[in-house]
C-alpha cells in the first residue's frame, strides 16, 4: 500500500492512509464522467497559441483522476515498517533534500550545472529517462520523463525552478546553504527550502514512491527544472514554453509553485500579478548646498515619491481592512534610491553640492483584475511627468488566468484530491508576485500554483528561510516516527 500524509495532524495518519488505499484498489470517482462531459461541452481544449495546434479534448477516467490525485497530493510515504537503509526511508528522503539545498544556486552566479547533475542522478536512481537542455548556453533545463501507458493522452507537467535569490549569511542563524537540520524543532534552514526546492523534491519523492509501489500512470508525466525563474525566466521557462521540445510533450496541465500557508488550509493560485519595474529619474540644476531654489532634482523626485506613497497607502488600507487579498491590489514598493556626488571622504558623498540628477526604482505588481492603462496614465500624469524623465523596465501586459470551478476539471480534481485526504483547500488566490506559470498560461494551458505547506510562515526570500518537517508533505513521517 502507498501511505499518505500531509501537513495535517499526525493522528489522522491511519485515516489518510486508508483513504488513498481505497483509491488504489479501484474506488470509483463519481465525477469522472461529468467532468469529461462538461469538458467537452465547454470546449476546454488544450489551446496552444502561435504555432501550436489544437489538441484532443481531455477525457478524465477514474484511472486518470487517480493518477492526477497522487501527484497533486504529493503525500506518499513508506509504511512504518520500512527499513532504515531503504531509499524511501525518512532519513534518505531528508538527506536527498539537504543535498539539493546545499547546492548554491543563488543568483547572480548560480551553480546551474551541479544542480542539473544532481537532478539527473535522481532520475537515474528511479530509472527514468532525463536530459539537460540549454536554450541559452550555460543555463540547463532538466527534463525528466515518466512514460504513461497511453502516451497519446495530454500529459502532466510538474514544474519547478532550481535557482534561488541571494542570501546575506551574517543575518542567518545558520549558513544559508548548509541545510542545517534543527532536531529539537524539526526545521531545515536553507535558502530555497520554501522557494522552491522543496516542491521539486516533493515531485521526485512522489514519483519514487509510486514507482516503488508498482504504479504506472496512464498519462505521461514530465518533471521540469528550469534555471532562471528568480531573474524573470526568460532563458528557461519562456524559451521552453515556446519550443518544439515543449510542443512535443502534449502538456494538458502544469503544476507550479504556490506559497506556504500560516493556517491549516492549502493555498491554490490561479493567476498572478504582473511586474512593472518603474525607474523615475528627476533632473534639476546643480548648486551650492547652502542655496535655496525650486525644482531641484531631489525635490522633484520627492514630489513623485509622495504621490506614490499616497497611492500605496490607499491600496494597503484595503488589505489591512480585509476588503482585498494581497494579490488583488496594486502593490508599489521602493527598491532603490540614488542621488548625490560620490566623494572619497568618510561620508562617501560631497555634502555641499546639490546633485543634478536623482533616481528611484519601484517594484509595481498589477493583478489581472486591474486596468493597466489607467495605471499608466497615473504614472505619466502624477508620478512621473515628462519633466522627470520617467523610464520603464520589464513592463509586462495583463496576465492570463486559469479557470476555477466546474469549468475546469483539473481544478475540480485538485479540490477533490485535497478533500479525500481530509485536507482543507483555501479559496482561489492571485499570486502576489510573478512566476513562470505566466508563460504556460500564455500558451492557453491551465497552470495551478500549489505548494503543499500548511501551518508554515511565509519566509521565501527572507533571512532564515526555513521549512518545518511537520509541514512538508514528504518528510513529516520523520516527526511521526
Amino acid at each position: 500500500r502507498i501511505y499518505i500524509t500531509q501537513v495535517l495532524k499526525i493522528r489522522k495518519f491511519d485515516k489518510l492512509a486508508t483513504c488513498l488505499y481505497i483509491f488504489l484498489v479501484g474506488a470509483k470517482l463519481a465525477l469522472a464522467y461529468p467532468l469529461a462531459h462538461n469538458l467537452s461541452n465547454q470546449s476546454l481544449r488544450i489551446c496552444h497559441s502561435r504555432r501550436h495546434t489544437m489538441a484532443t479534448p481531455i477525457k478524465l477516467t477514474s484511472h486518470t483522476l487517480l493518477c492526477f490525485c497522487c501527484f497533486l497530493l504529493l503525500f506518499t510515504i513508506p509504511p512504518p515498517s520500512v527499513a532504515a537503509g531503504d531509499s524511501s526511508s525518512p532519513s534518505q528522503v531528508i538527506s536527498r533534500f539537504q543535498q539539493y539545498l546545499q547546492i548554491n544556486t543563488a543568483q547572480p552566479t548560480p551553480d546551474y550545472h551541479l544542480a542539473a547533475e544532481f537532478l539527473i542522478s535522481q532520475a537515474d536512481s528511479i530509472s527514468l529517462p532525463s536530459r539537460s537542455i540549454e536554450f541559452v548556453h550555460g543555463k540547463p533545463l532538466v527534463l525528466i520523463h515518466w512514460p504513461g501507458s497511453d502516451p497519446d493522452l495530454p500529459s502532466i507537467l510538474l514544474y519547478s525552478h532550481t535557482d534561488v535569490v541571494p542570501a546575506e549569511p551574517h543575518k542567518w542563524d545558520h549558513p544559508p546553504f548548509s541545510a542545517h537540520l534543527d532536531p529539537s524543532s524539526g526545521r531545515i534552514f536553507a535558502r530555497g527550502s520554501q522557494d522552491m526546492k522543496c516542491v521539486g523534491m516533493q515531485y521526485l519523492e512522489a514519483v519514487r514512491r509510486l514507482k516503488a509501489s508498482g504504479f504506472r500512470p496512464r498519462r505521461s508525466v514530465y518533471l521540469a527544472f528550469s534555471p532562471d525563474e528568480e531573474i524573470g525566466g526568460h532563458d528557461g521557462a519562456e524559451k521552453f514554453a515556446y519550443s518544439d521540445v515543449f510542443d512535443a510533450l502534449n502538456v494538458g496541465i502544469v503544476l507550479d509553485e504556490g506559497l506556504a500557508s500560516p493556517g491549516e488550509s492549502y493555498r491554490p493560485f490561479y493567476a498572478e500579478r504582473s511586474p512593472w519595474w518603474l525607474v523615475i529619474k528627476a533632473m534639476g540644476a546643480p548648486g551650492h548646498g547652502a542655496k535655496l531654489y525650486d525644482n531641484s532634482a531631489v525635490e522633484n523626485l520627492f514630489k513623485s515619491i509622495e504621490s506614490i506613497r499616497r497611492f500605496r497607502a490607499s491600496q494597503f488600507d484595503l488589505v489591512k481592512a480585509g476588503l482585498r487579498a494581497e494579490g488583488e491590489v496594486i502593490s508599489v514598493n521602493m527598491a532603490f534610491l540614488k542621488a548625490g556626488t560620490p566623494s572619497p571622504t568618510v561620508t562617501g558623498f560631497v555634502m555641499n553640492l546639490q546633485p543634478s540628477e536623482a533616481e528611484a526604482g519601484f517594484d509595481i505588481r498589477i493583478p489581472p483584475t486591474a486596468d493597466p492603462e489607467s495605471l499608466e496614465r497615473r504614472i505619466n500624469e502624477e508620478w512621473a511627468p515628462v519633466s522627470r524623465n520617467m523610464t520603464f523596465q520589464d513592463k509586462e501586459g495583463k496576465p492570463m488566468l486559469t479557470k476555477t470551478g466546474s469549468s475546469n476539471p483539473w481544478w475540480i480534481l485538485l479540490e477533490e484530491a485535497v478533500a479525500k485526504a481530509d485536507g482543507k483547500l483555501g479559496k482561489p488566490e492571485i499570486f502576489p508576485a510573478a512566476t513562470d506559470s505566466r508563460y504556460f498560461r500564455e500558451r492557453g494551458l491551465p497552470a495551478i500554483g500549489f505548494s503543499p505547506m500548511a501551518n508554515t510562515p511565509v519566509l521565501l526570500h527572507d533571512h532564515n528561510e526555513v521549512l518545518f518537517l511537520a509541514a512538508s508533505s514528504f518528510i513529516d513521517f520523520l516527526v511521526h516516527e
